[in-house]
């Protein structure tokens, strides 16, 4: 099969979180399968890449890894990822991650004929927007993957209503099929008026080779001044109020007494949403400001340091359509504390993972909880090995699989069928009274 994957961001661009990665390791695993796979991305110019800043083009690091080289195209610069195409527009303006991009248009109409299947990753981008526009012209079909932009969340609800007036739910009625990573954006999406029958739902998983030759434990805690013994809680993702960062700020400071030499590590670039500022005002406020480091984010080997020398990750987030952090750090063999508001919590609860309540009270008493009872935190941590087998990317590779092979199907027969009816008009009838 011919695929086409359009997306936001992709590798290099890390600091956006799960979906680059995500598109990444599905569409590398789909060319070892023999498909041939390309992903249509943009280039974020001053954001960062791989933990570098990129002030033009496109470069970066990442687990280790130098990106491949990249060249002049047609329709920007071009590389091949470990057999995946990737074409990255030129940007003439972005607004966040949402980008102009003036060669996207001769894209589509040059090459957009020669795939398959579309799958269109997130709603706010103008790239997976204007593609399945032409798809929809053109009777190719597509898949839609909303990571977990449907619903209004925290910020720019307005603008997402207006958005989604103009432009989403054209997007979502003319896709063949919408897919949900977990059933708790699979009932948000039907609550929100998509048909139950379009829904298909497909975990998100982990490439369980990145954690097989792990980092020895304590650079990050050398990097803290902090011992080997001392109880390290993690925090690693966005900078963002979605992933409840003001609820585990204000829980961590009403911990007990006795667990005061808890240090908590804040890790993850700023989403520009103002909760930087926020938790950094609740920090002084609280007086934690010994007790806590916001360190910014890690990429590569340092990503996976933090996890090793963490004692727990907590995913705090008021809001998550899964949570692959929480499958990583697990990989890590490092328990995670998750809020009942993750869509991964149902695959690792009482086995890898506490889950709580998304609030400042749920999260206090599952940490406590952690942190004194030892027992429990060894039994999770035993956990983890069998857990993070169970999230590997084979199986929802396999259902995408099954999915591209049924619409292409569908589609050829749609085609046969439509050309029959052309070479083969109805015959007039004629009224012989």
């Amino acid at each position: 099969m011919r695929i086409l994957k359009t997306t936001q961001t992709y590798f290099p661009y890390l600091n956006k979180g799960g979906p680059p990665a995500k598109v990444r390791a599905i569409a590398k695993a789909l060319v070892r399968r023999g498909h041939e796979v390309t992903v249509l991305t943009a280039i974020h110019q001053g954001q960062e890449a791989g933990g570098r800043r990129q002030e033009a083009g496109v470069g970066g690091r990442r687990q280790g890894q130098e990106a491949d080289t990249f060249t002049q195209g047609k329709w920007g610069l071009e590389a091949k990822d470990e057999g995946v195409e990737a074409v990255y527009l030129h940007t003439r303006h972005n607004y966040r991650a949402t980008t102009i991009n003036p060669q996207l248009i001769s894209f589509c109409a040059r090459r957009l004929k020669h795939f398959d299947v579309v799958h269109v990753y997130g709603l706010y981008d103008l790239i997976g927007s204007v593609t399945a526009w032409c798809c929809r012209r053109r009777g190719i079909p597509y898949v839609l993957e909303p990571l977990g932009m449907f619903g209004p969340k925290v910020r720019s609800q307005q603008k997402k209503r207006l958005y989604d007036k103009l432009v989403g739910n054209a997007l979502f009625s003319g896709a063949q099929i919408v897919v949900a990573t977990s059933e708790t954006e699979r009932a948000e999406l039907i609550d929100g008026g998509v048909p139950a029958e379009k829904i298909v739902l497909r975990r998100n998983g982990i490439e369980l080779t990145e954690f097989e030759n792990l980092p020895a434990r304590g650079s990050l805690r050398a990097r803290l001044t902090l011992s080997d013994t001392a109880p390290l809680v993690l925090f690693l993702g966005r900078i963002s109020f979605i992933k409840g960062l003001d609820l585990l700020v204000e829980a961590f400071a009403r911990l007990p007494e006795a667990q005061r030499g808890v240090r908590l590590v804040i890790a993850g670039p700023d989403d520009d949403d103002g909760c930087a500022a926020a938790i950094a005002e609740s920090i002084a406020k609280l007086q934690i400001g010994e007790r806590v480091a916001v360190i910014g984010p890690l990429y590569g080997n340092e990503r996976l340091q933090a996890f090793v020398d963490a004692d727990v990750l907590v995913l705090p987030s008021r809001y998550e359509s899964f949570g692959n952090v929480a499958a990583e750090a697990i990989a890590c063999g490092t328990p995670a504390l998750v809020t009942d508001q993750c869509g991964i919590a149902p695959l690792i609860k009482d086995r890898a993972a506490l889950e709580v309540s998304a609030d400042v009270d749920g999260l206090k008493n599952g940490l406590a909880r952690l942190l004194e009872d030892g027992s429990l935190l060894a039994d999770l941590r035993a956990g983890c090995a069998g857990v993070a087998q169970g999230l590997s990317w084979d199986e929802p590779v396999e259902t995408m699989e099954r999915l591209y092979e049924k619409l292409r199907f569908d589609s050829q027969v749609s085609s046969l069928t439509q050309a029959g009816r052309t070479r083969n008009p109805k015959p007039e009838t004629r009224n012989l009274s």
